[in-house]
């Protein structure tokens, strides 16, 4: 399914690109022959990130996403000076665990700014002349926690349930274009963010997070491949949904 020119000649954007589950999507469209666009906010991890990755022409993107109008403005300018993009992966997101009653606008701004504005700012620019091809897609990062409650994610949940609601809606929205809108929701991946996540926490804890999923703990590379599918032409009639990769969590 992945072969080395499924993605030739297509431009991609990918945020959260220096690490984790962007950075391996980035890989793998690379490694498909696609040219990444990849959006992250340490430059000296993005810079290493480019470097692994296969084929050349990939461009270094350092950018704070967080505000719907600058990452419109900022994906806008992109396109302008690489050309229309085929496709979107949004990535970049944060780790909130927090009781509702120590929840303030602050972090109620922190877990809708990367995941929810940052996507509404994408997709604002795709919809504009000559920001993304016909027949292109967009597939935005959620969560199992957007549908699945969990002590302490009242805010990180709300967040990732308003991005598949807004995926819905896009759908209907860029379906005379021909492009397609979806979402992933994932479970518990072993990347830096579940790193952190866990760190700290009880072995036994952690035994029955991973337990919770009924095929353990994922890899950034189960991501990726949903990425890749949805991006290139096997997801050529997939729109509007949310495609679980949570190793089963979700099913129990």
């Amino acid at each position: 399914m992945f072969k080395n020119d499924l993605l030739a000649g297509q431009r991609f954007l990918i945020t959260g690109a220096s690490s984790g589950l962007g950075r391996a999507a980035a890989e793998l469209i690379a490694a498909c022959g696609g040219q990444v666009l990849g959006a992250g906010r340490n430059a000296e991890r993005l810079q290493a990130a480019i470097a692994s990755w296969s084929g050349t022409g990939h461009v270094a993107c350092v950018q704070e996403l967080g505000n719907a109008d600058a990452t419109a403005d900022w994906a806008k300018d992109l396109a302008q000076q690489h050309g229309p993009l085929n496709g979107i992966f949004h990535a970049a997101g944060t780790e909130l665990l927090r009781p509702i009653r120590m929840s303030k606008q602050a972090q109620f701004d922190e877990a809708f700014g990367s995941a929810f504005f940052a996507a509404a700012g994408l997709a604002r620019a795709a919809g504009q002349k000559g920001v993304m091809v016909d027949g292109g897609a967009l597939v935005f990062m959620s969560s199992v926690a957007g549908s699945a409650g969990k002590v302490g994610m009242a805010a990180y949940s709300a967040s990732r349930a308003a991005v598949e609601g807004m995926v819905r809606s896009l759908a209907c929205e860029f379906a005379p274009r021909g492009i397609r809108v979806n979402a992933i929701a994932a479970g518990a991946v072993q990347t830096p963010m579940h790193d952190r996540i866990t760190q700290g926490a009880a072995q036994e804890v952690v035994d029955a997070y991973a337990s919770s999923h009924l095929l353990g703990f994922g890899e950034p590379g189960d991501i990726a491949s949903a990425v890749v599918y949805l991006l290139g032409p096997a997801g050529r009639w997939i729109t509007g949904t949310t495609m679980a990769v949570d190793g089963g969590y979700l099913c129990k």
